[in-house]
Order: C-alpha cells, then structure tokens, then sequence
C-alpha cells in the first residue's frame, strides 16, 4: 500500500508541470496565454454543460477522464499548435514516448486504465472520445474569438482551415456545429479571422 500511495504522489507531483505549457490561445481576456492544464479544466467543465448535445449517449464521466488526461503528455512533448504541420509531423511519436513515461509512474491498473483512456481519444473511434475531440476544439475557438483572433491573426491562419479542424463536431454534435459556423462567419465579418483565399474552399 505504500508503494502504491508513493507512485500515485509522485504522479501527482509530476502532472503539476502542465500549468508550465504554455498554449498559442490566450484566455478571454487577453491578458496572457492560457496554460495546458487550465485548458484541461475548462474543457472538462464544458462536458458537464453541453453533454445534452451529444447525437448519440456519451459516458460523461469517461469523457471527463480523457479530457483532463489527454494534454498530460505536453508535459514532455510541449504543445503542438494545431496548424504547425511541421511540428505534427513527429507529434504522435513525441506524445507516445510522453505516455508511456508519465502513465509508467502510476501502479500497473491505474497506467493500463490511464493510458487506454488516452489512446482511446487519440484514436478517435468511440463516441466518448469523438464528443471530447469536440469539445478540445471548441474551446480555442471560442477563445480565439473572445480575443479577436489573437491566435489566428499572429500565425496567418484562414477560415478555411479553422473549418475543417472544426469539421469533427458535425456528426457527433450538430447542435455545436451550427454553432461554429456562426461563430465563424462573424469572426469574418468582425475582421477576427481572415477569409479563405479562394471561393468555394469550405464546399
């Protein structure tokens, strides 16, 4: 038993390094950049909201686990912006080195369960871990708007491309989907986020 406690502790201690990562977006106010763990909570608290607009039911406390452990490997492999090819080209292999180290500190049952809960968001082939992809797009997006683009305009990014990376919330939550292109189409017109460059590129 004092093993066990012992791993657990330093798990924790260990996991306390994600509010070091810093993130592109910043938080609503624009004051700062928000960290990877303030993310992980406030995503996690928007489940608990908008779980009801899920098409299909959803295990919310499974959901709540993958998003409070999916950004833990950050705290080796750093944040990847989401629009950095480059940097998304040796994400999945950085991120997996990042689990197997980090889920490793934990006793046997809680790293198999942590780190199967974290291939399965990764993996994105469950309806839990399709609704929590959801929700892990839609908070930058919001900030991105609360903050006039703030991440968008300094990386030159389009509507284009913020479309498609949303396009993931259609099947699982079209309710939130309408909601995005709402948001996107005034954050256009707000001068928030560039136009797509040519006509017809979200058709």
């Amino acid at each position: 038993m004092l093993l066990r406690l012992a791993q657990q502790m330093q798990f924790v201690v260990e996991i306390d390094k994600l509010k070091q990562v810093l993130r592109q977006t910043r938080i609503t106010d624009n004051s700062r950049q928000e960290n990877s763990a303030e993310h992980s909570w406030h995503i996690a608290l928007m489940a608990m909201l908008l779980v009801e607009y899920a098409t299909v039911p959803v295990d919310l406390l499974r959901v709540i686990k993958m998003l409070l452990l999916h950004d833990l490997v950050e705290i080796d492999a750093g944040d990847t912006f989401c629009y950095d090819d480059r940097g998304n080209q040796s994400r999945a292999e950085r991120e997996g080195a990042a689990a197997e180290r980090l889920f490793g500190l934990l006793p046997p049952d809680q790293a198999e369960e942590f780190h199967a809960l974290w291939q399965e968001f990764e993996a994105q082939q469950t309806a839990d871990a399709q609704f929590a992809a959801a929700l892990d797009r839609l908070q930058p997006l919001l900030n991105n708007y609360q903050t006039q683009g703030y991440s968008w305009q300094r990386h030159g990014i389009t509507r284009d491309r913020v479309w498609h990376r949303m396009a993931t919330v259609q099947p699982i939550a079209p309710h939130l989907w309408q909601w995005v292109e709402q948001l996107l189409a005034e954050a256009v017109a707000q001068g928030y986020l560039a136009d797509s460059p040519t006509k017809g590129a979200l058709e």
